[in-house]
């Protein structure tokens, strides 16, 4: 079997094309290199290109002989989605669309998307099950959304079946520190706190620290990027397996305060991380945990790199030996 990945040079897509071709599938990335890096591609072939292009597209297919995509290739900043809502209505809608017709027209019938816990807005209950209202507050998580009702309509008109998955946070790095997360500008957490630590600058800013909660200070779902790339091998397999198109919700199950991960990465790496307690942000809901049972029910997916201790030590180590 060959795979598409679409967006494998980034920090998700580059570790599952690795997972994916360990599973002996053989994989080809497509990435424009605008936010990926190349030399996170470690595994399949690799074709410079815009996933939006369609004449670039259906010459790849005809000449790769592709079973099945993995889409990966979007633009993911919730702040940035604010301030330029058509760069995300343009790349994460349109030219999705562009993908999916050319998927349909060289007769692929396999999608797995990525979509976002973006996509529920502010939570009304947690853990967020699949059954969880999908409200989204900003462009970014209205797109991902489109994207879900576009291939549940894809599948009853065209007969693409898909699997969606919706990510709260990916945190960590490869077992080996060969993969890792490296985002211009960086806005997540685990990397703003190790950087802080070993640089002492930027200081950490912590949103908020009077929220209904164990220490005050927002809590998070955190999953092994690792842990996600199994997810889309299993989620690709059960939609080939059972012609069905399905959404999960990727967490945990469970959550850590801002503060609790900064005292545990002290304990880790015996060094401060320097922070500032500043106001919360706009939006920003004190807790937002992802319930698992579903995957775990229909993918039998595990989270077997996804304590906390793991998640840092090995995001530390990319961050010590990065790469690129």
């Amino acid at each position: 079997m060959k795979v598409l990945i679409t967006g494998g040079a980034g920090y998700i897509g580059s570790h599952c094309n690795r997972y994916f071709n360990e599973q002996g599938i053989e994989t080809v990335v497509v990435d424009d290199l605008s936010d990926g890096h190349e030399e996170s591609i470690v595994a399949g072939k690799f074709i410079k290109g815009d996933f939006g292009d369609e004449k670039f597209m259906k010459e790849l297919f005809q000449k790769e002989k592709i079973n099945a995509v993995v889409h990966f290739a979007a633009f993911a900043s919730v702040p940035d989605s604010v301030a330029r809502p058509k760069r995300y209505y343009d790349n994460n809608v349109s030219k999705m669309l562009s993908l999916l017709d050319t998927i349909v027209e060289s007769g692929i019938k396999y999608v797995v998307f990525s979509s976002s816990a973006a996509t529920f807005g502010e939570p009304k209950y947690v853990p967020i099950d699949e059954e969880h209202p999908q409200e989204p507050i900003n462009p970014y998580g209205t797109t991902k959304l489109i994207g879900e009702q576009i291939l549940k309509d894809y599948e009853k008109a065209y007969g693409l079946h898909s699997c969606s998955f919706r990510y709260f946070n990916a945190s960590g790095c490869s077992h080996d520190a060969l993969l890792g997360e490296d985002h211009n500008p960086e806005c997540h957490l685990i990397p703003l706190v190790i950087r802080a630590a070993l640089n002492g600058k930027p200081r950490l800013k912590v949103f908020g620290d009077d929220y209904e909660t164990k220490d005050g200070s927002c809590v998070r779902d955190y999953v092994h990027v690792e842990d996600l790339a199994v997810a889309h091998y299993l989620g690709l397999k059960y939609i080939m397996e059972h012609n069905v198109t399905e959404q999960f919700n990727l967490g945990s199950n469970d959550g850590f305060t801002v503060l609790e991960i900064i005292k545990k990465f002290e304990e880790i790496s015996g060094r401060k991380v320097p922070y500032d307690i500043i106001g919360r942000r706009l939006g920003d809901p004190a807790v937002l945990v992802a319930s698992n049972k579903k995957a775990k029910d229909l993918l039998g997916w595990k989270l077997d790199n996804s304590s906390l201790e793991y998640i840092l030590k090995t995001a530390l180590a990319w961050e010590q030996n990065k790469r690129y």
